[in-house]
């Protein structure tokens, strides 16, 4: 490993500790703060992922932009998904660039290399988001092609529930868990120092794809409970950072998917 890399001295922890930790809180605080702004906007209805097109601002693009029927919505979508991605999972995932900030800080090229790290881990982000919107504008147009799904729409939200309960029991969620819950180990592992921004993007992406695998089925959830709900975004960040961060987090995993079974069970019941 590139001797540059070693252990931070004191200077970096104190610049650790004055520069990177209060930018990471600020910028996370900038979401959550524009996603309330949006939400009490005329606008918050563009958070729910429902119909854009069919009036306001966003209706008069879809008219004058080419090809606005899919982009207007697309771009809308996207500025969503980042400002919720970087509220919920930026604080998930503090110790990972905590570690990378400490093994780099004597770098010239630290800043750039954080902020690559940073684009790796949301590029991942970002595909999944693609993907679950893909499957939501499915789920819609099944919808509205079978009346009698329509009547009984509960049914989408109670699996999305139970789909999200029985992950937690699977293996894949505990191997991507255990590899969430090592940062340190993982950088160490993985960072040569070598063609560093290249590295650094890589680095970002391949945690992301192990957070992605953590926690997808409980970020689909928002798809039940209502995407622009600030409450739910809120839970369901705490109990991902708990899961990942806290030393007993990993035994939270279990309980938590008792309830969301036992949630899906009396959905249905009650509905049917």
């Amino acid at each position: 490993m590139n001797s540059t890399a070693g252990a931070a001295p004191a200077g970096g922890a104190s610049r650790h500790v004055r520069v990177f930790l209060p930018v990471l809180a600020a910028l996370i605080a900038l979401a959550w703060v524009a996603l309330w702004a949006w939400g009490q906007s005329p606008y918050g209805r563009y958070l729910d992922h429902g119909d854009w097109a069919a009036s306001g601002p966003a209706a008069f693009l879809c008219r004058v932009v080419p090809a606005g029927d899919v982009v207007v919505p697309g771009v809308l979508y996207a500025v969503a998904w980042i400002l919720m991605t970087t509220a919920m999972m930026l604080p998930t995932t503090l110790p990972l660039f905590t570690a990378f900030d400490r093994l780099t800080s004597q770098r010239e090229d630290h800043g750039r290399l954080l902020v690559l790290l940073g684009l790796g881990y949301m590029a991942v982000w970002g595909a999944f988001g693609i993907l679950a919107h893909a499957l939501h504008g499915a789920v819609l147009s099944l919808v509205a092609s079978a009346p009698t799904l329509a009547w009984h729409g509960w049914l989408i939200g109670v699996a999305t529930i139970a789909l999200a309960g029985a992950f937690q029991f699977s293996k894949l969620k505990y191997r991507c868990l255990d590899k969430c819950r090592t940062p340190l180990s993982f950088v160490m592992e993985h960072w040569r120092g070598r063609a560093q921004s290249r590295h650094a993007f890589a680095l970002g992406a391949h945690h992301g794809l192990f957070c992605v695998g953590c926690c997808w089925a409980l970020m689909l959830l928002m798809f039940a409970l209502g995407t622009g709900s600030l409450g739910w975004m809120l839970l369901l960040a705490a109990v991902m950072a708990i899961e990942k961060n806290v030393s007993w987090g990993r035994r939270l995993s279990m309980p938590l998917g008792v309830a969301l079974l036992s949630w899906a069970v009396i959905l249905a019941a009650t509905h049917g």
